[in-house]
């Protein structure tokens, strides 16, 4: 066919063959939004499962999109007759290229996230390059001209009035992340609004745009058709879990008659000469659209794992983009109502164009209310963790017979070693007012500070390494308390008697006095009947028994119910292992994503607590210090840590003689999923879950540990992991699952051991040695890992964990 025959012609379709059309249209639209939607679902619900599965797997799983969308719309782009039909199928083929070509971003890691942005940004803009070189078969060329001054104003003032009402949730419920990060998600939400403006005048261009008498069935077909390529493509962006994409798939197609409408405002007032630069308005619109989710929501946090709590940013997000989704439909609306009526006349701009200008302004205006006012002014997120190459080695500790004294050495000797080698850092830390906080468990600084501030500190001679410590962004309003649904226990657990816990109370008498639990989690509800009783600041108060980096708060509470759950099966009067044991608290996980300074900050409470407002490098008191800690947590790349981070932390809690309990965490069945600190060192005892039928829980994850190339045999043991039951915040209770609540089970046996004969507190060796040698075997499925069937497993390590067995044999032990 000639390429000037495929001008636009008085209605969408030819009544001959106009239900086939139809019906193919919209089976073929179903089809794409089945697959868009479908695939990013996928893709969210797999990274939320596991945060360790390698990019490539996303990078097929894109390009399999891309091409299972470009399957049907090739010969449909090819053969179809129907010049608005073939535009539209064209269209969207094209749009389908940018999402092959935008797929290697998954190859970064999900950490890199700068690096996604630069990456993502240059390929959109390589792809709007390829857009541009296309050979155009437009028709009427000639009429694509210069734009007269008439152009002027209004199209732009519309662009910029749609958008800023558009971002207004986001001002309100957003936050911004560092200015680097902000700038660069600004320059690529302008990056795709410019490649889906060159794509939609591409082929819809000659048949929608270059029409001054375009039909209302044509404008409503019109913007459909934008609106389908702008949801392909924000399919195609390429976000490291998911939820981004979802974000802009259901906003930003709303904008597709707006779109389409900015070239009908041009026509009218410039004679339809504006065709050259409407791209300029129309990437206005959609950038600014675009850039606002980018802008105010870290991707990082829309992992379902970490966000879909009632009251977290997944639901301020969805919050945001259903209003800003509605938002532009009403826009969308509302200008096309104007178009075609008689609001819209040649003297349109004339009569109107000082009241759109007075709207942009108070728009404007209202926005920046609305941000100072309701959302969260700043920036937020960006953060480095410094590593210092002189780590200090206490293993002498070990030989001194004195366990108060051994805790003591331990700190002194590392918060020494800290003041002294990270002076000259501090000192120009404070010259340039950069804020910092030293540690000392791993010596190091927590610094606010961007890339550059990073290079020069990976040259100075005594910096190891710098890691990302990244913040979560805060949330326009408190997170609500979660509280249980289970009723309150009658008779023992079936976790309890399945480890022989109660055998241990009732007939060695043993139930935990005279140990102290440190608990590093969400926090703890302390006013619950299970834990109330057995809070070492019930007479005390809270100075040296409560520390929350997070929030500030100066007494035991927990917003979340994870810490108070895990906690409870250890020295719950009714659900616990240890009821006589005591506990203190802090909080390294309000929210759940973390870094490694919040990790640390309890992890030095651990060893040596202090006052509520005090310095952990002066008012520390390792007398006070936990005898058992529990962790029911592990620090992923995600938060910054690489598999050496909190190494040296978890070496001196040992050197002291802190038994350090570590959840294996929760991404098996896959082998060699048990990859990130702390359960992975050598110095922690690493804890898998099993259920009430001694089979080895699917979640629980695997080794051996291949991630710091040791190939070291965890986890070392397991536990009840599965429907366990215990105290969640309000007085309440639930059953929860994960080893989360699998390790606090080995927690409380220990205690019991160590309270039943005091000779082994602090015995590290004798104590793990008790546990392998008096666990119980397991005689369940056996994952086909490598070690997985040796004595201890690379999947249950000694065994299931035996609480009776083995406080009979501490009881033994001289």
């Amino acid at each position: 066919m000639n390429p000037q025959d495929i001008s636009p012609k008085p209605s969408i379709v030819s009544s001959q063959n106009s239900c086939l059309s139809v019906f193919i249209l919209i089976l073929t639209w179903l089809w794409i939004v089945a697959l868009v939607f479908g695939v990013n679902l996928a893709h969210l619900a797999i990274s939320s499962i596991s945060l360790f599965i390698p990019g490539w797997n996303y990078v097929l799983l894109q390009i399999g999109m891309g091409v299972f969308l470009a399957l049907p719309l090739l010969p449909l782009a090819l053969l179809w007759r129907m010049p608005s039909y073939r535009a539209t199928f064209q269209t969207w083929l094209l749009a389908s290229v940018f999402v092959i070509i935008l797929a290697p971003v998954h190859l970064l890691p999900a950490s890199a996230a700068l690096k996604q942005a630069i990456f993502r940004t240059l390929l959109a803009s390589a792809f709007t390059l390829l857009v541009i070189l296309l050979p155009r078969y437009a028709s009427n060329k000639s009429k694509i001209v210069n734009v007269k001054s008439q152009l002027g104003n209004t199209s732009w003032l519309i662009a910029i009035l749609v958008t800023i009402i558009f971002v207004y949730p986001w001002l309100a419920w957003g936050a911004l992340g560092s200015p680097l990060d902000t700038i660069l998600q600004v320059i690529f939400g302008f990056a795709l609004g410019l490649a889906v403006t060159f794509t939609a005048q591409h082929y819809l261009g000659p048949v929608f745009f270059q029409n001054t008498t375009i039909s209302k069935g044509q404008y409503t077909f019109g913007g459909f058709s934008i609106g389908t390529t702008v949801l392909i493509m924000s399919a195609g962006t390429a976000f490291p879990y998911g939820g981004m994409q979802l974000l802009l798939m259901i906003c930003l197609p709303t904008l597709g008659w707006a779109f389409l409408a900015l070239n009908k405002v041009s026509q009218t007032h410039a004679d339809a000469q504006s065709v050259k630069t409407q791209w300029l308005s129309q990437t206005l619109l959609l950038g600014f659209a675009a850039a606002a989710p980018l802008a105010f929501i870290d991707p990082d946090e829309l992992i379902l794992i970490s966000s879909a709590n009632t009251g977290d940013i997944l639901q301020w997000a969805l919050s945001s983009t259903g209003l800003s989704a509605l938002i532009g439909l009403a826009a969308s609306l509302l200008i096309s109502i104007f178009i075609y009526t008689k609001w819209f006349s040649n003297k349109f701009p004339q009569k109107t164009t000082p009241l759109l200008s007075a709207l942009t302004i108070i728009t404007i205006i209202l926005g920046g209310w609305i941000y100072i006012n309701l959302g969260q002014p700043g920036f937020y997120g960006e953060g480095i963790f410094v590593i210092l190459k002189n780590q200090t080695d206490t293993s002498e500790a070990e030989d001194i017979p004195s366990y108060t004294a051994r805790r003591h050495y331990v700190y002194e000797t590392l918060t020494e070693h800290a003041n002294r080698t990270q002076n000259d850092l501090q000192t120009v830390f404070d010259n340039l007012g950069i804020d910092y906080t030293a540690y000392y468990l791993v010596n190091g600084l927590q610094v606010q500070g961007g890339p550059i501030l990073r290079i020069w500190l990976e040259g100075r001679p005594e910096v190891d390494r710098v890691i990302d410590n990244p913040w979560l962004r805060p949330l326009t309003s408190p997170l609500p308390t979660s509280s249980g649904f289970a009723q309150a226990p009658t008779s023992p657990t079936w976790n309890l008697n399945s480890i022989k816990a109660i055998r241990v109370w009732d007939e060695l008498g043993v139930t935990g006095a005279g140990i102290v639990i440190g608990q590093s989690d969400s926090g703890i509800d302390g006013e619950h009947p299970e834990l109330y009783v057995s809070y070492r600041g019930v007479n005390s108060g809270h100075d040296y028994n409560w520390f929350d980096p997070w929030n500030g708060t100066t007494k035991p509470t927990d917003l979340d119910g994870h810490g108070t759950h895990s906690l409870g099966i250890i020295v719950g009067q009714r659900v616990g292992v240890a009821p006589g044991a005591s506990w203190y608290g802090c909080v390294n996980l309000a929210r759940n994503l973390g870094n490694p300074s919040l990790y640390l900050d309890c992890m030095q409470f651990m060893l040596a607590p202090f006052p509520i407002g005090g310095d952990p490098l002066k008012d520390g008191d390792p007398s006070l210090g936990a005898h058992i800690s529990n962790n029911s947590w592990g620090c992923p790349q995600i938060e910054g840590c690489d598999s050496g981070a909190l190494l040296p932390a978890v070496r001196a809690l040992r050197d002291a003689g802190v038994f350090v309990v570590a959840s294996a965490g929760n991404d098996g069945p896959n082998c060699e999923s048990l990859s990130v600190p702390i359960p992975i060192y050598e110095e922690a005892y690493a804890v898998g879950s099993i259920d009430q039928f001694g089979q080895l829980s699917s979640f629980s994850s695997l080794g051996p540990v291949t991630v710091d190339g040791s190939g070291r045999t965890k986890p070392d043991l397991t536990a009840p992991g599965e429907e366990v039951l215990s105290a969640m915040p309000n007085n309440s209770y639930d059953y929860l699952s994960g080893t989360s609540f699998a390790g606090p089970h080995v927690a409380g046996v220990v205690a019991l051991m160590w309270s039943a004969n005091p000779i082994l507190i602090g015995d590290m060796d004798r104590t793990e040695e008790i546990l392998a040698h008096t666990a119980q075997p397991y005689t369940g499925n056996i994952p086909a890992c490598e070690g997985a069937s040796s004595n201890p497993s690379t999947a249950v390590g000694y065994g299931i964990v035996d609480a009776y067995a083995a406080v009979k044999m501490a009881l033994e032990a001289r």
